[in-house]
């Protein structure tokens, strides 16, 4: 709205209280302007003129309005449309890669229960009933077990030639035996050129018995520049040793905390084993524990931080029957650790799986530990095959790889079988990480600087280059050429 007033002045000595008249004089339709006349009872008129403008059409304001809000907001449903699209394809892919592992090894299936078992740990709070909470997590196993092994072949008859010491009655709930079948080696970054120069000189070896005699004999003449073994050979230390002449190196020895140990005491039977890096070792070899290192067993697994336990010793060694670390069935208590079995999966006559719950009952912390037990290698001698402990290894490493803790081995003494299967591991594992240079006469030795005696027979060391021949020759086939 916009007002013009005219006013005449002319007589500008009138008072302003003076009555004023107001009369419409003219009206401009095309302007809508109103011209009004203010008469005065002076003969001076004085002349308004309001000018009356058109008003703004706010439509076209508001129209627009709308508009932008509706983009705004179809924009962030497209937004959160494509959003939730991509996390459903996320999640049936992963379910479609779980589905098509399901003929996976048990060592596979049992690395993929272990994170799920160290996130509901928290949730489980073993303050509860202890009978209660093994019974729900032995169920919940078996689910997940049993969706992992839906499409596996047909089991065997269950096999019942385990021993078992103390005469354990296995409860049929929590063990079962599936079938073996032959697996491929696992994807390698194997430099081909490095891998036929390893296996000419493996069969070199293999074919000229006298070398292999004269390798050995050099390697039983090595002597590691640091030797000592001061702390096993104490008397206090002594009933902790299965052997006497089977003794750590005082500086790979592991160390167990002192204030938490049953006896208050650091000692084990045990040594780390590294590959490169001595602050984080591949291996830790150990012996079979006696009935009164049990406790000191577990300990060290717990404080090491391992997931992954791998027994050489069938339970039944020549004239030794070796004492049962672990629970028949149930659980039971080891000084401050609580070990209950889960599982048992009877995989072939030659090796099964056992999974346990540990608990540290001083900080209610819990773990999965995977156990691999190979049946069928005596104490002072070799495996019937190379490929039975092959295809035993491909199992131990898919179940510990993306661990970053050490793999606890053990057989009798902790250096014949335990070095041997360290040995085989280490080579192949370098080899698949592409190394240029393998020397295995120099890898053993590298392993006796710290596990004295690493490898006891030349029959085990000859068994080690025939696995490992039978390996890379596997592994090289596979490869593109």
């Amino acid at each position: 709205m916009c007002t013009t007033l005219s006013v005449d002045h002319s007589l500008a000595n009138h008072s302003p209280h003076r009555l004023v008249t107001v009369s419409v004089t003219t009206f401009d339709p095309r302007s809508q302007a109103i011209v009004l006349s203010l008469s005065r009872i002076t003969p001076t008129t004085t002349h308004i003129t309001v000018l009356d403008s058109p008003q703004d059409d706010n439509s076209t304001l508001i129209v627009v309005t709308v508009v932008l809000v509706a983009c705004i907001v179809g924009i962030l449903i497209a937004v959160i449309t494509v959003y939730c699209y991509r996390q459903k394809a996320r999640i049936r892919a992963k379910l479609k890669g779980l589905s098509s592992n399901g003929g996976a090894v048990e060592g596979e299936a049992t690395a993929d229960y272990q994170d799920e078992g160290q996130a509901q740990g928290a949730e489980l709070q073993w303050g509860a009933v202890e009978g209660e909470a093994t019974a729900d997590y032995q169920d919940l196993c078996r689910q997940r077990m049993a969706s992992k092994s839906s499409e596996k072949p047909e089991p065997l008859s269950r096999i019942s030639s385990v021993a078992m010491s103390e005469g354990a009655n296995p409860s049929p709930s929590s063990r079962s035996s599936t079938s073996s079948w032959s697996e491929e080696p696992v994807q390698s970054n194997m430099d081909i050129s490095t891998g036929h120069i390893v296996l000419s000189y493996m069969e070199d070896h293999l074919r000229n018995k006298d070398r292999i005699t004269k390798e050995w004999e050099a390697l039983c003449r090595y002597e590691p520049d640091v030797s000592s073994t001061k702390v096993g050979a104490l008397a206090i230390n002594a009933p902790k040793n299965r052997y006497q002449n089977v003794l750590p190196y005082d500086h790979t020895r592991v160390l167990l905390n002192d204030s938490t140990n049953a006896l208050s005491s650091d000692y084990i039977n045990a040594s780390t084993i590294a590959d490169a890096d001595p602050r984080n070792p591949a291996y830790i070899a150990t012996q079979a524990p006696l009935s009164s290192t049990i406790a000191d067993f577990w300990q060290m697994v717990w404080e090491q931080g391992a997931v992954v336990i791998v027994n050489l010793t069938p339970m039944t060694d020549a004239d030794t029957v070796h004492t049962l670390y672990w629970p028949s069935e149930g659980g039971t208590r080891y000084h401050f650790y609580e070990v209950h079995l889960v599982s048992e999966h009877v995989w072939c006559d030659d090796y099964l799986v056992r999974s346990f719950y540990l608990k540290n009952t001083e900080t209610q912390e819990t773990r999965t530990v995977t156990q691999f037990h190979f049946l069928t290698w005596p104490e002072n001698g070799i495996p019937p095959s190379p490929k039975a402990l092959l295809e035993f290894r491909r199992k131990v490493n898919k179940s510990y790889r993306g661990k970053a803790c050490p793999i606890v081995v053990h057989c009798s003494d902790g250096v014949g079988r335990t070095g041997t299967y360290c040995l085989v591991d280490m080579v192949l594992t370098r080899m698949t990480k592409g190394a240029k240079e393998i020397d295995i006469a120099a890898t053993l030795e590298h392993i006796r600087d710290q596990r004295p005696g690493a490898v006891k027979l030349k029959e085990q060391f000859e068994f080690a280059l025939t696995a490992l021949a039978e390996e890379v020759n596997a592994i090289l086939k596979a490869l593109p050429q």
